[in-house]
């Protein structure tokens, strides 16, 4: 089962450090890995390492309303808020079957700007029942936030080089292997069915929703 002191205890035994016994053991290597694990999924590690990917197991799709209360001076006319539990985009549509993407449209810092009032949105969320829920987590991204994890703390624990260098590539492999398993978990990509079968079969037999909720700004 993963958990902050599992994380912790994975994150020494990259950097050959004694386990911790508890997550209020009173040792340097304990608050060097509070300091990286910052605030869990709002700052810190879990943050940083969600922002790597667009994790299947994190990923959240919504309706996006335009919000009436700012009102753009130029250019787009809509403005969207970005939802409190953004952490990256995965996409971005006019359409609830994410099959038309959005091209023209602007990304400023926490809005997106756009001409139509509706946007469909798919995100990495760090929300409680998205990507801050550890039970969710498959062993390849818990085991990419145990090597960031190490990879912050074994400069100020160990002089060791070797150890050093081993930490900094346990962290690439990781990113790679989580990268690489969840794509496997992602729909195989199908060929866009023709317009004119869509027209003789009907629109509607060759879409599939991936809406899964709605957002309101």
């Amino acid at each position: 089962m993963t958990d902050r002191l599992s994380l912790y205890n994975g994150a020494l035994r990259l950097c050959e450090e004694r386990r911790l016994a508890s997550l209020t053991e009173n040792r340097e290597p304990r608050r060097l890995l509070d300091d990286a694990w910052g605030d869990g999924s709002t700052s810190g590690a879990v943050k940083h390492c969600l922002e790597l990917g667009q994790w299947t197991f994190a990923t959240r799709t919504g309706r996006v309303d335009y919000d009436p209360g700012i009102a753009p001076s130029f250019g787009y006319r809509y403005a969207f808020p970005k939802p409190d539990d953004f952490v990256r985009a995965c996409a971005v549509c006019a359409d609830e079957f994410f099959e038309d993407p959005l091209l023209q449209y602007r990304d400023e810092r926490t809005v997106w700007f756009a001409s139509i009032p509706t946007i469909y949105a798919s995100w990495v969320s760090n929300g409680a029942t998205y990507g801050a829920d550890m039970s969710l987590w498959p062993e390849s991204f818990a085991k990419l936030v145990e090597a960031y994890l190490a990879n912050e703390i074994v400069r100020t624990l160990t002089q060791d080089g070797k150890v050093r260098d081993k930490v900094e590539a346990d962290l690439v492999r990781a990113k790679a292997s989580a990268e690489s398993l969840d794509a496997q978990n992602r729909p195989t990509a199908l060929m866009p069915v023709g317009g004119w079968v869509r027209a003789r079969h009907g629109r509607s037999n060759y879409r599939r929703s991936r809406w899964s909720g709605e957002y309101r700004g």
